[in-house]
């Protein structure tokens, strides 16, 4: 038994690595490929040995690496609010897309572009937070309010529903302002302009929202085997809950303030993590984050040459995945409510 618990450890372990070698790997991809070219010893002359002179340097430093690290960033994020929201819902379908999350945040921004147009990038961040809140407690009204309880499938309807919803109010306030260009930009999904500046926000609210996250992480996997019996254990079911649902909304409100509303990898990562790692949330926290990075990182770099010159929103590469994956989730957890 102490056997196969060693080897299951160093199986994970060893997953970890290659996701590791992966990432790094494609961040050099990320940094190096675009509209201009730039072989991967230039990108290493520029992070390690900057010469302010040369173009090629001043690209990977100020558009690149700021692009590269912001979508780390946000994949990570993304994916580690869906393997909250999943864990502690128990829900196949929940995610920060589907459930209105991401649409909330930018509903927010949207007001924010309109009334306040001279708000600081703190302030876009904080408002896309408030959105976030806003979304989720909507969604959960409406959901606990319909006839036979909080189901996973009617939980997923009422999110796309206030996403809809949240998503048409915005459109119809951006035509009003004449801000159809950024709300372009914030329902598509892109990483395109993204600064130091933007990932230093990214930064402090990863630092924090992912803290939080592995600190709940054991009572999430408790959480798991029910209400009843993690109660029984002696766990705080509400404070956990409570926990989990900020951690959701600062990750999630930070990763939409800078790249958007980029769908369906809070969806895909943590169902692929549990696959690959199994149930423990020591273990699917961590390694969402790391392959939901992945994910966006290299769905970054196909959105660049999809239609190159010009960039594909990464939204549209990621939803080109997910909207199948949803489709066979929602068909599963439809047979699974009428058992």
């Amino acid at each position: 038994m102490l056997s196969l618990i060693h080897r299951s450890k160093t199986l994970k372990l060893i997953i970890v690595l290659l996701a590791v070698i992966a990432l790094v790997l494609s961040l050099g991809f990320s940094i190096s490929f675009g509209a201009a070219d730039i072989h991967l010893s230039t990108v290493w002359q520029a992070i390690f040995n900057f010469n302010e002179d040369l173009s090629s340097h001043q690209v990977v430093q100020e558009l690149r690496l700021p692009r590269a690290f912001a979508a780390v960033m946000a994949g990570a994020f993304l994916s580690v609010s869906g393997a909250v929201m999943q864990g502690l819902t128990r829900n196949p379908l929940a995610s920060p897309s589907i459930m209105g999350v991401t649409d909330g945040a930018a509903f927010a921004l949207v007001l924010v572009m309109a009334f306040l147009p001279g708000v600081t990038n703190l302030g876009m961040t904080m408002a896309s937070f408030a959105g976030a809140g806003i979304a989720v407690v909507l969604v959960f009204m409406i959901g606990s309010f319909s006839t036979g309880g909080l189901t996973p499938v009617k939980l997923a309807l009422a999110g796309v529903a206030i996403g809809t919803l949240l998503s048409s109010v915005s459109s119809v306030i951006a035509l009003h302002f004449q801000l159809e260009k950024q709300l372009g930009f914030w329902l598509a999904g892109g990483l395109a302009g993204t600064d130091w500046a933007s990932n230093q926000i990214l930064l402090i609210s990863g630092i924090i929202g992912m803290f939080v996250a592995l600190t709940i992480a054991k009572s999430i996997t408790v959480l798991n085997l029910g209400e009843d019996v993690a109660a029984g254990l002696g766990q705080n079911n509400i404070l956990i809950k409570i926990m989990g649902i900020l951690t959701v909304l600062i990750l999630t409100g930070a990763a939409v303030s800078v790249a958007g509303a980029v769908g369906f990898i809070g969806l895909i990562v943590p169902h692929m993590t549990r696959f690959i790692i199994g149930t423990d949330y020591r273990w699917i926290i961590p390694v969402s984050a790391l392959f939901g990075a992945l994910l966006l990182v290299l769905s970054d770099v196909v959105s660049r040459f999809v239609n190159a010159p010009y960039e594909t929103p990464v939204g549209a590469i990621t939803s080109l995945i997910g909207v199948p994956f949803f489709l066979y989730l929602a068909r599963g957890s439809s047979g699974s409510d009428k058992k």
